[in-house]
């Protein structure tokens, strides 16, 4: 057990309301003394005796829990309780207040930001944003991939020849675009493109299942699929227009004045983001240009984003960070540095691009951060970075601390907000090595022009320090979810504080309270949708696909985090079928599921525990065995060389497995990408080498990583001759980052201060 925390109960109610012996022994005098406790035996204990007709209460309290002020507070709330009980007997319990109306009206306006005005500069979209930019400033650099820089109005140029097809296509406003690109120059033409079209674009991973993506497809009605080239694509009813021609990475002069903004207004549909499901179907996200282009525009003004600053992309295109990411640099005359394909999952190649490029700005999910801190010699991108931005899950109290130490002198700022939020809604800055208390960073204020609720089941405003639901507000809500009227009722409601008819507000889901200097802290999950490194994910969605597989008659999802900081999907089935066969069918997953949704680890149950009520116990679910996805033990091949013992056991240390064999998978057996680079560190200590990720990536398994290693001269040549391909990449860049900066001397005469640009 939890030795912090007596083991039966931690608060306790004393009544003490018989009457005090009179007299006492013969010759004496009694005269009852209250005594100092020193330590207190729970951690909350409230006990009353009643004396003259009146309750006396003592409250005693553990000062590692609370301080004075909260214990305070908690008096005044159980005061203000009972009083109003006394006065109004028959009012339900749930009605009955615990703060003051003045404190009612401080978190309901105050704190919650309904009380600000709103900002003015919103009417806009997000190609208009972009086009400003490039009227301004066309020569300028907008994105930089490998050795390609394109500037603003090269990339304008491109963009409005792809947004002609598409309406000549019938693309236009309400109109969605499915766009199928990796991380390229191509995926942000097509984006500007069907933006300047009109049109609102659906991002799809190449890595999805072709299965998934003719889903997305169906439900938006898109009758245009962007593609590039050598994509798998899915079966579609619209016309399939390719991203990159053969001409599409050279440069072409604009030969017409710049055009417009393009279609639309701030009320269109800009995208349409899918999510997890909890009734086990992905919904999509319905979001518009004016709460994204508030988002971007209050970023600007915090972070003072301007033409010296190079954004990095990290994120994939179906999440919206990348949205921020793409557009917080375009709308602000800044760079957008692209890594290659597969490179944002290693941390080390990662630092060197920060460093090679300049990156000033980067946000990563807060356990990718911790992955990108555990590399070393950050000397470059730690003189590089001056904001990072983290968001996606909880982020840890010691991260801004650990930032600190790694050599960064980098404020951290920590994003909050759900994808019906366009991008985030609340924000907090951490000063470079700010010490917070133990715990998780607070997600601090809503952004001008949106609010946040803390309610309760009633709708309720609760008070400084109570728990609640977090409900968002404001005009960075989505529409709803498309098509999904029933769904989007559920989660959309009717805002009962707004003073503007017709407000809404957004359901989160999220267990929240007000700190007492008015920030909110995030507390977990009133359901059950989980975040896995970033990743928003629904076990419902999940468990109703494992239903459908053949032989399996009752299926489970959870969150497991058997190797500290790292938290993994695990699937229980009960199943009537062979191992074998079960294995068989669990590969079909891949084929329905991203991979990210898709649990590394199954085991088998006779059956699933449940609660009294009936629900499935996720508390109780068993940890995962060393070969539940593994090999079974009957083929279990032991190391056979001195090699292959040496990786066996850097990965047993890393997946703490008992044993493992040479033709285990590393993700299979419950391995990530975030554990990959803390194996590609421990194997280069132990072999004393430099090991690059995608090697690990494509040698999977210690027979196969041991073949390659094998081969150490021709490997090493081809290492060899990819630096030397990096540095002339890295010359080529440079050069054409020097010849836009002379042409735009030239064209423009000394340059001006960038930062006040911006």
């Amino acid at each position: 057990r939890d030795l912090s925390r007596t083991p039966l109960f931690q608060v306790s109610l004393a009544l003490q309301n018989m009457p005090l012996p009179e007299g006492g022994p013969e010759g004496l005098e009694m005269t009852p003394r209250e005594l100092p406790a020193g330590t207190a035996k729970y951690d909350l204990s409230l006990g009353l005796r009643e004396q003259g007709g009146v309750f006396c209460a003592v409250l005693e309290y553990a000062s590692d829990l609370f301080d004075r002020t909260t214990a305070h507070r908690l008096c005044e709330q159980w005061t203000r309780l009972l009083a109003a009980a006394v006065a109004a007997p028959a009012t339900p319990l749930t009605e009955l207040p615990l703060a003051s109306e003045a404190q009612l009206q401080q978190v309901l306006w105050e704190w919650s930001g309904a009380g600000r005005r709103l900002p003015e500069d919103i009417d806009g979209t997000l190609h208009g944003l972009f086009a400003a930019r490039v009227a301004g400033s066309p020569d300028s650099p907008a994105l930089v991939f490998e050795d390609h820089v394109v500037t603003y109005g090269e990339l304008q140029a491109r963009a409005e020849r792809l947004a002609s097809r598409l309406r000549s296509l019938g693309v236009g406003p309400e109109v969605v675009v499915g766009l199928l690109a990796g991380r390229s120059i191509e995926a942000v033409v097509g984006i500007l493109g069907v933006l300047q079209a009109g049109g609102a674009w659906l991002p799809l991973d190449p890595s999805y299942p072709t299965e998934r993506m003719a889903l997305l497809l169906r439900e938006t009605a898109a009758p245009v699929l962007l593609a590039e080239a050598g994509a798998a694509l899915p079966e579609v009813e619209g016309q399939v227009v390719a991203l990159d021609a053969p001409n599409s990475l050279t440069p072409s002069p604009i030969t017409s004045p710049l055009p417009g903004e393009g279609e639309g207004t701030p009320d269109n549909l800009a995208y349409v983001l899918y999510t997890s499901g909890s009734t086990g179907a992905p919904k999509g996200v319905a979001v518009p240009h004016r709460g994204v282009v508030n988002r971007l525009l209050r970023s600007r003004e915090t972070y003072r984003i301007g033409p010296g600053d190079v954004m990095l992309q990290r994120a994939a295109g179906v999440f919206d960070v990348s949205v921020w990411e793409l557009f917080g640099a375009l709308a602000s005359g800044a760079r957008v540095g692209l890594p290659s394909q597969g490179l944002e999952r290693d941390p080390r190649s990662l630092a060197r691009l920060v460093a090679e490029q300049g990156v000033t700005l980067a946000d990563f999910n807060p356990s990718a951060l911790e992955a990108f801190l555990d590399q070393e010699d950050f000397a470059g991108a730690a003189a590089s970075l001056r904001q990072v931005f983290a968001g996606g899950e909880a982020v840890p109290a010691e991260l801004p601390a650990r930032l600190a130490g790694a050599g960064f002198r980098t404020p951290l700022a920590n994003m909050y907000g759900p994808t019906e939020a366009s991008i985030d809604l609340l924000w907090r800055s951490c000063a470079p090595g700010e010490q917070l208390p133990a715990g998780t960073v607070p997600i601090g204020r809503s952004i001008p022009g949106t609010w946040a609720y803390v309610l309760d089941a009633q709708l309720s405003p609760l008070p400084v320090g109570i728990p609640g639901e977090l409900w968002l507000g404001g005009v960075g809500l989505a529409r709803g979810y498309l098509g999904r009227p029933d769904l989007t009722a559920e989660r959309f409601l009717p805002d009962p504080f707004s003073p503007v008819p017709g407000g809404r507000l957004y359901r989160t889901g999220d267990l929240a309270r007000f700190l007492t200097d008015g920030e909110v802290q995030f507390l977990g999950r009133v359901d059950e949708q989980v975040k896995i490194r970033g990743y928003r994910v629904e076990p419902g969605e999940i468990e109703a696909e494992l239903a459908r597989l053949p032989g399996v008659r009752e299926a489970a999802v959870a969150v497991r985090e058997d190797v500290p900081g790292e938290r993994r999907l695990v699937g229980y089935v009960v199943s009537s079928s062979t191992p074998d066969e079960l294995r068989a069918a669990l590969a079909v997953l891949g084929q329905r599921l991203p991979a990210w949704m898709v649990p590394p680890v199954f085991v088998t149950l006779e059956s699933l525990p449940r609660t009294p009520g009936g629900k499935v116990d996720r508390r109780v679910l068993p940890a995962p065995g060393a070969l539940s996805a593994g090999v079974p033990a009957e083929s279990f091949v032991a190391p056979r060389s001195d090699l292959e013992r040496t990786i066996a056991a850097v990965w047993q240390e890393v997946l703490q497995l008992p044993r493992v064999g040479v033709q285990d998978n590393f993700f299979e057996l419950g391995g990530s990408s975030l554990l990959l680079a803390r194996l590609q560190s421990r194997l280069e200590k132990a072999l004393g080498r430099e090991l690059p990720l995608m090697e690990l990536f494509r040698h999977p398994t210690v027979e196969a990583l041991a073949r390659h290693l094998a081969g150490g001269e021709a490997g090493q040549a081809r290492r060899e001759g990819r630096g030397e391909q990096a540095r002339a990449r890295t010359q080529t860049r440079q050069e054409a980052m020097r010849q836009l900066s002379q042409n735009r001397t030239r064209r423009r005469g000394p340059a001006g201060n960038g930062r006040g640009e911006g």
